[in-house]
């Protein structure tokens, strides 16, 4: 709600500048608009991170697998449908390309999907979606 010329003259008596908090009720200006819906799927991405970290590392036999650290969960767009980023160790980095890691994922989405159900309390599990950061050369 903006400031009437009246508050913005007493305001202006009592201070050497005005912020856009002045005069805002505190409770209202630290209130965040979007806790509710992002805060659930913040906390949502976070368990599927922790739980997909966990079951890369030790669940399969293949190293590609295994040296595969996830980077990040986001909602893409929505918490129905999750993007992981993942990004592999440096000692894979010679042997293997983007695309292979890929496929390698989407040849155990299924498994993935079964450890976040059981690991997530919903009704339904979100879909997975994978993208590799491969690390640039710094030459």
């Amino acid at each position: 709600m903006p400031i009437s010329k009246h508050q913005r003259e007493k305001l202006l008596a009592l201070c050497g500048q005005l912020n856009e908090d002045d005069a805002v009720d505190p409770r209202e200006f630290f209130r965040k608009k979007y806790r509710t819906k992002d805060s659930k799927a913040l906390r949502l991405c976070k368990q599927v991170a922790d739980t997909l970290s966990l079951v890369l590392s030790g669940e399969f036999s293949d190293e590609v697998l295994q040296s595969l650290e996830v980077f990040s969960v986001q909602p893409a767009p929505s918490s129905k449908r999750l993007l992981v980023v993942v990004k592999p160790h440096e000692d894979i980095l010679d042997t293997t390309t983007p695309a292979e890691i890929v496929q390698k994922l989407d040849t155990v989405k299924s498994i993935l999907r079964s450890e976040m159900a059981a690991a997530i309390s919903r009704s339904k599990t979100p879909s997975l979606v994978f993208e590799v950061v491969w690390p640039q050369d710094d030459c």
